[in-house]
């Protein structure tokens, strides 16, 4: 064979793993709304950037006639690539090839980018769109899934991990998703679940549709399962390259500085009066969030699971900031269980990879009642308490109006290791809200004594001067210079080194 034909055979090699599973199946993933894994990629990716790994690897089965159904690549996509010139490793399921469902050999391949990514130290970014494991494999499809899951958990808080469910993932497949850092979902056509509708209605006689069950408005809303919700293919793409831009690519390294042409010392006069004169009106955290950002840009995560707090990235003076806030036009920003975990979590993530975390408060507690008392609010509010006082990153704490009782503590307070603590002059620093307080200090006062009582209370302790006076507050600010003061704080504790006791690892009440 001449060098000419040997070339020839690599070209037709090259265009038959291109093919996947052929044109009409891939004709059949347009028609469904879906992209197929190489687009998504290409979607993804900066342009021209990726390099394929292991494209002609083909499976090694030879039951049930398998041997003669052979694919290039065999449903699995890995490579390597760049994200806005930063390196990224990536696996996208193939689904047009035996319904992306996992082989033997394509974890293989899954295994071998997961390594490499850990050896150069860059995030690893999962497309899931797979029917599950490839049944004629049997167990060696079992231990793909669970050799993936075992690096999932060696490579958490070493790289970023993100995956993207962009098609069907059901079964054990949704545990490597759920182990990683983040994860996307698309409106109508993605969906997880460990069982599907209809071994539930089989065992459990519940009629539900895979929408329900387990769609992409289901795990971002009720589960919190997924993190984030794209309308199609090509906008999950565009969010995980505007995620990746937040993050740094190991945790050895620190998030990339952005240009920024935002004024630092810019002052902003509406935040003057944001927050209300009456106590009880609600007001949108949001607001002092785009305010304060570079650029007013703030990149929200999981916006639809427990929205009484707020989670997400913004950039102060072109550096990451991860933000959690309490909101008080929902629930009146309590924390409850769902709050709990879900700024648990964040803050767990920002401290593996050194972003510095901004805690804006306005709680006026955790939320009373039975449904949360037997649903565990003291182990679920207990992961909060234990993610900020773990955490060794910069971390700066602006009380905006109410910081009530064991939530005030919780709330990255001074005593649980926040380095720098500001207060408006409208905050209300105290054990619980004057009217209580007074009905539990004063049981037999008339109306006018009451209505004295709670005024010297407010006068005492709804105000940020006693916590000042302590020291429990650096400094009480005008609204309007939030933005630079902010700055100055993170800019003054960039080079923070604290180190926690050593261990092999404590135990956070899971």
């Amino acid at each position: 064979m001449s060098t000419e034909e040997k070339l020839k055979t690599l070209e037709e090699m090259n265009r038959l793993a291109e093919l996947g599973g052929g044109e009409e199946r891939i004709a059949k993933q347009h028609a469904a709304g879906r992209k197929t894994a190489r687009e998504r990629i290409q979607d993804m990716l900066d342009k021209e950037t990726f390099v394929e790994l292991d494209k002609f690897v083909t499976h090694r089965t030879t039951d049930f006639g398998m041997e003669q159904q052979k694919y290039l690549g065999d449903g699995m996509i890995t490579g390597y690539g760049k994200i806005d010139g930063r390196l990224v490793y990536i696996f996208a399921q193939d689904f047009t090839v035996f319904g992306g469902s996992m082989s033997r050999a394509n974890a293989d391949k899954v295994v071998k980018v997961m390594d490499m990514a850990m050896r150069m130290g860059a995030p690893i970014i999962g497309l899931n769109d797979s029917g599950g494991a490839r049944i004629q494999e049997g167990v060696e499809s079992l231990g793909g899934y669970a050799d993936i899951f075992y690096r999932n958990v060696m490579s958490s808080g070493v790289i970023p991990q993100i995956s993207a469910i962009l098609g069907p993932c059901a079964g054990g497949a949704v545990y490597s998703p759920a182990i990683t850092d983040f994860i996307f979902m698309v409106k109508d056509s993605s969906y997880m679940f460990v069982t599907g509708p209809d071994v539930i209605k089989t065992v459990t006689h519940e009629e539900v549709s895979k929408e329900d069950l387990g769609g992409a408005m289901t795990h971002n809303s009720r589960s919190g399962v997924a993190h984030f919700v794209a309308e199609d293919d090509e906008q999950a793409m565009m969010m995980i390259r505007e995620l990746v831009g937040f993050l740094p690519s190991n945790n050895m390294e620190d998030a990339p500085v952005h240009p920024c042409l935002d004024p630092v010392n810019r002052r902003d006069e509406h935040l003057q009066d944001v927050v209300p004169d009456d106590p009880n009106k609600p007001y949108d955290m949001k607001e002092i969030i785009t305010t304060v950002a570079d650029d007013r840009n703030f990149f929200e995560v999981q916006p639809f699971f427990a929205p009484n707090i707020i989670t997400g990235f913004i950039r102060l003076g072109g550096h990451s900031i991860g933000v959690v806030a309490n909101q008080p036009q929902l629930l009146a920003g309590v924390l409850n269980i769902d709050a709990s975990v879900k700024a648990a979590r964040f803050v767990r993530f920002c401290d593996s990879f050194n972003i510095p975390i901004l805690t804006l408060v306005d709680v006026p507690g955790f939320l009373p009642g039975t449904e949360q008392e037997f649903g565990g609010i003291i182990r679920h509010g207990a992961k909060l308490l234990y993610a900020y006082a773990e955490a060794t990153v910069p971390k700066v704490t602006l009380i905006t109006r109410k910081a009530y009782g064991g939530a005030y503590d919780v709330m990255s307070s001074k005593h649980i290791g926040a380095d720098v603590n500001y207060a408006y002059p409208t905050a209300e620093i105290a054990v619980m809200g004057p009217e209580g307080a007074v009905n539990i200090l004063y049981r037999k006062l008339n109306d006018d004594e009451r209505r004295q009582a709670v005024d010297d209370y407010k006068t005492k302790f709804a105000t940020p001067y006693k916590a000042a006076s302590l020291g429990y507050i650096d400094e009480i600010i005008h609204p309007r210079d939030s933005r630079f003061k902010l700055i100055q704080a993170f800019e003054m504790t960039r080079n923070k080194s604290k180190h926690n006791p050593v261990k092999k690892h404590g135990n956070i009440p899971l």
